[in-house]
């Protein structure tokens, strides 16, 4: 990535590249189709934006006023924090791609990937900004702070289904049924997951146990 952006024609791509996804926001019907069918989605300007929203995450909490959000440090680990925004998206692309295929969906993986990282950039510039702005504003302006918070995050969620619709070709009603499967999908794929290194656990668990009796008797 870095050495991507020390390239000065690979730099001014970039800063087009991510000058688009501003496009997406106020265009996203038009934006999202260009992005699969004029191959103008970029995968580095995606995984940026996704770095800028776990920058968000953090700052969130750790620098917006103690009016606003109370938080204990102690019940927090930042890793977890930051992989419940990996983790879900991972299995959304994934879940997605892998439901969509089955139905004639048109997106492929990485397109998925890319779109879905593009929805999340409301909620990354309005975050930023409005975590620091929050440490000079009286509890008075609670109410606002929140109200343009969640606004972050409508935003972000709309964007999220014309993504979906466009790169699948989708109607609005197919996209959402489609997407709530995902999500069905994703608490399945959980399930397998859980239930697969539950049994490596019991697995190892019996074999150290077996070594620790093995080990007993000849000695």
């Amino acid at each position: 990535m870095i050495a991507a952006l020390t390239d000065k024609n690979k730099y001014k791509k970039f800063l087009k590249d991510f000058k688009f996804a501003f496009y997406c926001l106020t265009h996203p019907l038009d934006g999202y189709w260009d992005l699969t069918h004029e191959k103008r989605g970029n995968i580095l300007v995606a995984t940026v934006i996704l770095i800028l929203v776990l920058i968000a995450r953090i700052m969130f909490l750790g620098v917006t006023s103690f009016l606003f959000v109370q938080v204990n440090w102690n019940r927090i680990n930042i890793f977890t924090y930051i992989a419940s925004v990996i983790f879900p998206l991972a299995l959304f692309v994934v879940g997605n791609w892998a439901l969509t295929t089955l139905f004639d969906g048109k997106g492929r993986l990485l397109q998925i990937y890319t779109a879905s990282c593009y929805s999340l950039l409301p909620y990354a510039l309005i975050t930023i900004p409005l975590s620091i702005v929050s440490n000079v504003l009286s509890d008075d302006f609670a109410e606002v702070v929140g109200v343009i918070y969640i606004l972050s995050m409508v935003w972000s969620g709309i964007l999220f289904v014309c993504s979906n619709m466009e790169i699948h070709e989708f109607s609005m009603a197919k996209a959402l049924v489609f997407i709530i499967a995902t999500i069905v999908a994703m608490a399945i794929m959980i399930f397998i997951l859980l239930l697969f290194f539950s049994m490596i656990s019991q697995g190892v668990s019996y074999f150290i146990a077996m070594y620790k009796e093995i080990m007993f008797r000849i000695g």
